[in-house]
């Protein structure tokens, strides 16, 4: 059953450009699954019935003493992974069928974005003081960048002319140009003259934009901590349900962009999303926002 897994992990890399984190996390789910199984007694992932696939199921919503119960959303993500592990073993052969076809993920509660107003966006970069802090952070909301993408990003993908883009690598191997607006192309060229000069010395050359102390690439821990203290010098939550994350600021710029009469299909080039319905949760917060000016501003809406 581990070649099969290795196998399978192996196609999600070549064959569908899955990123290194997607993987780890399948991998991590997987190995989670095969330890069920082991432990059923399973040791051919032909001898798998859908009822050892259901009882994983169960057993990764109710929890146990080495992991805690996942919720809806993590356990649609882990029999995901499953679910490919078998059509993928069913296609090639390995199994006479896919007996996870019958087992339906649970689905998780609809939830829309969480999503920082203007006034907001505004303390939290004002407080964001070392350049390469407030660069950071006016380039996750001025791009609409993912962490990833941010904490990748190479000096070599920053066009800042007189019509300034970044090339962003996102999921999928899916590459797409953005705009750079001018708050954080200042951000950006104040952080690459200034400091970044200073930060690549202390390194071994890395073409990573955002460095560490020691001048290597920053890392997804460390861009959180920086948008963790700026979240907190804001007066903004940092803990909850609402603390904000990196990706509150991906959700802010697309709402924003919205609320401003941008077109669903230009936000969705922006942000790289593969299919506009993914994009299109970002119009129900638009539509409770038209319904709060309506509500405030018509005479006869109260």
């Amino acid at each position: 059953m581990r070649r099969a897994v290795r196998t399978y992990l192996d196609h999600l890399t070549v064959e569908r450009g899955l990123s290194r984190n997607t993987l780890a996390s399948y991998r991590r789910d997987l190995d989670r699954y095969l330890e069920t199984l082991a432990a059923a007694g399973v040791g051919d992932l032909a001898a798998v019935t859908a009822a050892e696939v259901e009882g994983h199921l169960a057993r990764l919503r109710e929890g146990d003493p080495e992991h805690p119960a996942l919720s809806a959303a993590s356990a649609a993500r882990a029999v995901s992974a499953v679910r490919g592990l078998h059509r993928f073993a069913a296609r090639e052969g390995i199994v006479a069928h896919d007996v996870s076809r019958e087992v339906k993920p649970p689905a998780p509660p609809k939830r829309l974005p969480k999503a920082l107003d203007v006034d907001q966006v505004a303390r939290l970069l004002a407080v964001a003081v070392p350049p390469r802090d407030r660069a950071l952070l006016e380039f996750l909301y001025g791009t609409g960048a993912r962490i990833s993408e941010a904490v990748g990003l190479a000096v070599d993908d920053l066009a800042l002319g007189d019509e300034p883009t970044v090339t962003l690598h996102g999921k999928g191997g899916r590459t797409r140009f953005v705009p750079v607006g001018r708050y954080a192309r200042e951000a950006l060229e104040a952080y690459l003259v200034q400091v970044r000069p200073a930060l690549a010395a202390a390194g071994r050359g890395t073409p990573a934009v955002f460095l560490n102390a020691r001048g290597g690439p920053l890392s997804r821990q460390s861009a959180w901590t920086i948008l963790h203290r700026a979240a907190e010098s804001a007066g903004l939550p940092v803990e909850g349900p609402h603390a904000v994350s990196p990706h509150t600021l991906r959700h802010s710029y697309a709402t924003h962009l919205l609320d401003g009469g941008a077109d669903v299909r230009v936000v969705q080039e922006l942000l790289g999303h593969a299919w506009v319905t993914t994009t299109q949760v970002y119009t129900l917060v638009t539509v409770d926002r038209l319904r709060e000016v309506y509500a405030t501003s018509h005479p006869r809406a109260r």
